[in-house]
Protein backbone atom coordinates (compact mmCIF):
# COMPACT_ATOMS: atom_id res chain seq x y z
CA UNK A 1 0.00 0.00 0.00
CA UNK A 2 1.76 3.39 -0.90
CA UNK A 3 2.09 6.16 2.07
CA UNK A 4 0.88 9.19 1.60
CA UNK A 5 3.45 11.18 3.09
CA UNK A 6 5.25 11.62 0.26
CA UNK A 7 2.30 13.80 -1.18
CA UNK A 8 1.50 15.28 1.89
CA UNK A 9 5.13 16.83 1.69
CA UNK A 10 4.97 18.00 -1.45
CA UNK A 11 1.75 19.95 -0.60
CA UNK A 12 2.98 21.31 2.38
CA UNK A 13 6.07 22.65 0.61
CA UNK A 14 4.00 24.09 -2.18
CA UNK A 15 2.60 25.89 0.49
CA UNK A 16 5.25 27.41 2.08
CA UNK A 17 6.74 28.09 -1.16
CA UNK A 18 3.70 30.35 -2.01
CA UNK A 19 3.01 31.83 1.16
CA UNK A 20 6.30 32.96 1.80
CA UNK A 21 6.58 34.63 -1.89
CA UNK A 22 5.70 38.40 -2.09
CA UNK A 23 2.61 38.98 -3.68
CA UNK A 24 2.72 39.38 -7.59
CA UNK A 25 2.40 43.22 -9.25
CA UNK A 26 -0.50 42.00 -11.07
CA UNK A 27 -3.05 44.37 -10.14
CA UNK A 28 -0.36 47.23 -10.36
CA UNK A 29 0.15 49.66 -13.81
CA UNK A 30 3.23 51.81 -14.17
CA UNK A 31 0.77 54.47 -14.13
CA UNK A 32 0.75 57.57 -11.28
CA UNK A 33 -2.62 58.49 -10.50
CA UNK A 34 -1.79 61.68 -8.58
CA UNK A 35 0.87 64.32 -8.63
CA UNK A 36 0.96 66.24 -5.28
CA UNK A 37 -2.46 67.29 -4.23
CA UNK A 38 -3.93 66.86 -8.17
CA UNK A 39 -5.59 63.69 -9.01
CA UNK A 40 -4.37 62.59 -12.86
CA UNK A 41 -7.13 60.25 -14.45
CA UNK A 42 -7.88 59.35 -18.20
CA UNK A 43 -7.32 61.04 -20.55
CA UNK A 44 -4.42 62.69 -18.85
CA UNK A 45 -1.01 61.16 -18.21
CA UNK A 46 2.52 61.75 -16.06
CA UNK A 47 4.26 58.30 -17.16
CA UNK A 48 4.86 57.43 -20.87
CA UNK A 49 2.13 55.37 -22.35
CA UNK A 50 -0.30 56.19 -19.57
CA UNK A 51 -3.78 58.09 -20.52
CA UNK A 52 -4.78 59.09 -24.23
CA UNK A 53 -2.04 58.98 -26.72
CA UNK A 54 -3.69 63.04 -27.48
CA UNK A 55 -2.04 64.41 -24.28
CA UNK A 56 1.31 62.20 -24.44
CA UNK A 57 4.03 64.48 -22.57
CA UNK A 58 1.85 67.62 -22.21
CA UNK A 59 2.11 66.93 -17.81
CA UNK A 60 5.15 66.83 -16.12
CA UNK A 61 5.08 66.12 -11.88
CA UNK A 62 8.37 66.88 -10.33
CA UNK A 63 7.17 68.95 -7.02
CA UNK A 64 3.74 70.06 -8.52
CA UNK A 65 2.41 69.30 -11.78
CA UNK A 66 3.16 71.75 -14.83
CA UNK A 67 1.16 71.76 -18.28
CA UNK A 68 4.53 71.63 -20.88
CA UNK A 69 4.18 73.97 -23.57
CA UNK A 70 6.71 75.42 -26.47
CA UNK A 71 7.00 78.67 -24.45
CA UNK A 72 7.49 76.69 -20.96
CA UNK A 73 6.02 74.97 -17.93
CA UNK A 74 2.81 76.42 -16.73
CA UNK A 75 1.67 75.09 -12.61
CA UNK A 76 -1.39 73.23 -12.39
CA UNK A 77 -3.43 74.79 -10.19
CA UNK A 78 -7.02 72.24 -10.53
CA UNK A 79 -8.08 70.35 -12.97
CA UNK A 80 -12.33 69.61 -13.00
CA UNK A 81 -12.76 66.06 -14.79
CA UNK A 82 -16.54 66.63 -14.38
CA UNK A 83 -15.83 69.87 -16.28
CA UNK A 84 -13.33 68.94 -18.29
CA UNK A 85 -11.33 72.25 -17.46
CA UNK A 86 -7.82 72.79 -16.20
CA UNK A 87 -6.46 75.98 -14.50
CA UNK A 88 -3.32 76.46 -15.12
CA UNK A 89 -0.78 79.63 -13.98
CA UNK A 90 2.21 80.96 -15.55
CA UNK A 91 5.04 82.26 -12.77
CA UNK A 92 6.21 84.66 -15.37
CA UNK A 93 3.27 86.55 -16.43
CA UNK A 94 2.37 90.27 -15.36
CA UNK A 95 -0.58 90.61 -12.99
CA UNK A 96 -2.02 93.06 -10.96
CA UNK A 97 0.63 93.13 -8.48
CA UNK A 98 3.85 92.26 -10.48
CA UNK A 99 4.97 93.55 -13.65
CA UNK A 100 7.47 90.55 -15.58
CA UNK A 101 9.55 90.48 -18.38
CA UNK A 102 7.09 90.25 -21.53
CA UNK A 103 6.78 86.75 -23.43
CA UNK A 104 4.57 84.92 -25.24
CA UNK A 105 1.95 82.13 -24.81
CA UNK A 106 2.71 79.28 -27.43
CA UNK A 107 0.61 76.28 -27.78
CA UNK A 108 1.28 73.38 -30.23
CA UNK A 109 -1.21 72.82 -32.96
CA UNK A 110 -2.39 69.89 -31.20
CA UNK A 111 -2.37 71.54 -27.97
CA UNK A 112 -4.42 74.36 -29.34
CA UNK A 113 -7.22 71.57 -30.89
CA UNK A 114 -7.17 69.18 -27.37
CA UNK A 115 -7.10 71.72 -24.91
CA UNK A 116 -7.75 75.18 -25.97
CA UNK A 117 -8.13 78.11 -23.47
CA UNK A 118 -11.97 78.32 -22.68
CA UNK A 119 -14.25 81.54 -24.19
CA UNK A 120 -14.13 82.52 -20.63
CA UNK A 121 -10.55 83.32 -20.54
CA UNK A 122 -9.22 86.95 -21.77
CA UNK A 123 -5.94 88.06 -22.66
CA UNK A 124 -5.17 91.78 -21.56
CA UNK A 125 -2.32 92.89 -24.20
CA UNK A 126 -0.83 95.90 -22.03
CA UNK A 127 1.44 98.70 -23.29
CA UNK A 128 0.37 98.72 -27.03
CA UNK A 129 2.12 101.07 -29.45
CA UNK A 130 -0.60 103.19 -31.17
CA UNK A 131 0.14 101.17 -34.69
CA UNK A 132 -0.34 97.80 -33.13
CA UNK A 133 -2.53 95.84 -35.54
CA UNK A 134 -5.46 95.07 -32.47
CA UNK A 135 -6.09 98.75 -32.35
CA UNK A 136 -6.07 99.57 -36.32
CA UNK A 137 -6.93 97.04 -38.78
CA UNK A 138 -7.92 94.63 -36.69
CA UNK A 139 -9.29 96.49 -34.41
CA UNK A 140 -12.31 94.07 -34.24
CA UNK A 141 -10.36 91.19 -32.19
CA UNK A 142 -10.49 93.79 -28.87
CA UNK A 143 -13.50 94.23 -26.73
CA UNK A 144 -14.64 95.13 -23.19
CA UNK A 145 -15.51 92.42 -21.24
CA UNK A 146 -18.01 92.53 -18.05
CA UNK A 147 -18.08 96.27 -18.22
CA UNK A 148 -14.16 96.33 -17.69
CA UNK A 149 -11.86 98.68 -19.53
CA UNK A 150 -8.41 99.27 -20.09
CA UNK A 151 -8.08 102.71 -17.80
CA UNK A 152 -9.92 100.83 -15.02
CA UNK A 153 -6.71 97.81 -15.61
CA UNK A 154 -3.85 100.64 -15.61
CA UNK A 155 -5.66 102.94 -12.88
CA UNK A 156 -6.47 99.58 -10.32
CA UNK A 157 -3.01 98.18 -10.72
CA UNK A 158 -0.08 98.86 -9.18
CA UNK A 159 1.67 97.00 -11.36
CA UNK A 160 0.47 98.67 -14.42
CA UNK A 161 0.38 102.48 -13.19
CA UNK A 162 4.13 102.54 -14.40
CA UNK A 163 3.07 102.30 -18.19
CA UNK A 164 1.05 105.57 -16.87
CA UNK A 165 4.09 107.14 -15.41
CA UNK A 166 6.24 107.11 -18.13
CA UNK A 167 3.91 108.62 -20.61
CA UNK A 168 1.68 110.71 -18.67
CA UNK A 169 -1.30 108.84 -19.72
CA UNK A 170 -3.04 105.60 -20.11
CA UNK A 171 -0.82 103.79 -23.38
CA UNK A 172 -3.62 101.55 -25.66
CA UNK A 173 -4.72 98.19 -24.22
CA UNK A 174 -6.55 95.43 -25.64
CA UNK A 175 -8.79 92.56 -24.03
CA UNK A 176 -8.85 90.01 -26.18
CA UNK A 177 -8.97 85.73 -26.91
CA UNK A 178 -6.58 83.17 -27.48
CA UNK A 179 -7.15 83.16 -31.02
CA UNK A 180 -5.28 86.27 -31.37
CA UNK A 181 -1.92 85.31 -29.66
CA UNK A 182 -2.35 81.99 -31.06
CA UNK A 183 -1.53 83.74 -34.46
CA UNK A 184 0.36 87.11 -33.86
CA UNK A 185 2.96 87.21 -31.41
CA UNK A 186 3.80 89.77 -29.01
CA UNK A 187 6.26 91.29 -31.26
CA UNK A 188 3.52 91.71 -33.95
CA UNK A 189 1.14 92.38 -31.86
CA UNK A 190 3.24 95.53 -30.77
CA UNK A 191 2.07 95.30 -26.91
CA UNK A 192 4.97 94.90 -24.44
CA UNK A 193 3.34 92.80 -21.56
CA UNK A 194 0.14 90.33 -21.21
CA UNK A 195 -2.18 88.76 -18.47
CA UNK A 196 -4.52 86.36 -18.38
CA UNK A 197 -8.28 86.30 -16.65
CA UNK A 198 -10.45 83.72 -16.15
CA UNK A 199 -14.50 83.07 -15.35
CA UNK A 200 -14.51 86.47 -16.77
CA UNK A 201 -18.46 85.72 -17.36
CA UNK A 202 -18.58 86.26 -13.34
CA UNK A 203 -16.21 89.27 -13.07
CA UNK A 204 -19.29 92.13 -13.44
CA UNK A 205 -18.61 94.77 -10.62
CA UNK A 206 -15.36 93.40 -9.20
CA UNK A 207 -12.24 95.64 -9.82
CA UNK A 208 -9.15 93.95 -11.03
CA UNK A 209 -7.60 93.76 -7.42
CA UNK A 210 -9.72 90.62 -7.10
CA UNK A 211 -9.50 89.36 -10.43
CA UNK A 212 -8.64 85.36 -10.98
CA UNK A 213 -5.30 85.67 -12.78
CA UNK A 214 -4.32 82.33 -15.18
CA UNK A 215 -5.37 80.21 -17.59
CA UNK A 216 -7.84 77.70 -17.66
CA UNK A 217 -7.62 75.11 -20.83
CA UNK A 218 -10.59 72.90 -22.12
CA UNK A 219 -10.32 69.49 -23.28
CA UNK A 220 -12.27 66.30 -24.29
CA UNK A 221 -12.41 62.69 -23.67
CA UNK A 222 -11.60 60.76 -26.56
CA UNK A 223 -14.10 57.80 -26.95
CA UNK A 224 -11.91 54.78 -27.36
CA UNK A 225 -13.79 52.16 -24.79
CA UNK A 226 -11.61 53.15 -21.64
CA UNK A 227 -14.64 52.20 -19.84
CA UNK A 228 -14.69 49.15 -20.70
CA UNK A 229 -10.94 48.70 -19.63
CA UNK A 230 -11.64 50.58 -16.34
CA UNK A 231 -14.60 48.31 -15.46
CA UNK A 232 -12.10 45.06 -16.10
CA UNK A 233 -9.83 46.49 -13.47
CA UNK A 234 -7.63 47.52 -15.69
CA UNK A 235 -5.96 51.64 -16.53
CA UNK A 236 -6.20 53.01 -20.09
CA UNK A 237 -3.02 53.92 -22.06
CA UNK A 238 -1.64 53.29 -25.55
CA UNK A 239 1.35 51.68 -26.78
CA UNK A 240 4.04 53.92 -27.21
CA UNK A 241 5.03 53.19 -30.35
CA UNK A 242 2.05 52.73 -32.10
CA UNK A 243 0.07 55.13 -29.63
CA UNK A 244 -2.51 52.28 -30.33
CA UNK A 245 -5.38 52.43 -27.40
CA UNK A 246 -4.26 49.71 -24.75
CA UNK A 247 -5.93 48.33 -21.49
CA UNK A 248 -2.55 48.31 -18.49
CA UNK A 249 -3.18 45.39 -16.71
CA UNK A 250 -0.47 45.05 -14.39
CA UNK A 251 3.06 46.16 -14.53
CA UNK A 252 3.88 43.49 -17.32
CA UNK A 253 0.62 42.44 -18.52
CA UNK A 254 -1.97 44.62 -21.37
CA UNK A 255 -4.45 43.56 -23.51
CA UNK A 256 -6.43 45.53 -25.91
CA UNK A 257 -9.59 46.06 -24.64
CA UNK A 258 -9.92 44.79 -21.33
CA UNK A 259 -8.05 42.55 -18.49
CA UNK A 260 -8.65 38.92 -18.69
CA UNK A 261 -10.64 37.65 -16.51
CA UNK A 262 -11.07 41.30 -14.78
CA UNK A 263 -8.88 41.99 -11.44
CA UNK A 264 -8.03 40.40 -9.23
CA UNK A 265 -5.80 40.75 -6.06
CA UNK A 266 -2.10 39.15 -5.09
CA UNK A 267 -3.80 37.10 -2.40
CA UNK A 268 -6.76 35.95 -4.86
CA UNK A 269 -3.82 35.20 -7.19
CA UNK A 270 -2.25 32.83 -4.04
CA UNK A 271 -5.63 31.40 -3.23
CA UNK A 272 -5.97 30.26 -6.96
CA UNK A 273 -2.42 28.68 -7.28
CA UNK A 274 -3.19 26.47 -4.01
CA UNK A 275 -6.72 25.58 -5.04
CA UNK A 276 -4.97 24.31 -8.45
CA UNK A 277 -1.95 22.33 -6.50
CA UNK A 278 -4.66 21.22 -4.18
CA UNK A 279 -6.45 19.34 -7.05
CA UNK A 280 -3.46 17.59 -8.15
Amino acid sequence: MPTVAPLIIFKLSIFIIVTLQPPPALSLTPCRTSCGSIAINYPFGIDDGCGAPQFRSMLNCSTDLFFLTPSGGYKVQHIDYDKKTMTIYDPAMSTCSILQPHHDFIMTDIQSVTIPPTPDTVFALLNCSIDSPVLNHYKNLCFDFSGHSCDELYGACNAFRVFHLLTNSSPPCCFTGYDTVKFMRMNILDCTHYTTVINTDNLRGIGPLDWVYGIKLSFTVPETGCERCSQSGGTCGYDTETEVMTCLCSSSTNYTRECAGGSFTAGDHRAAILRGHSSM
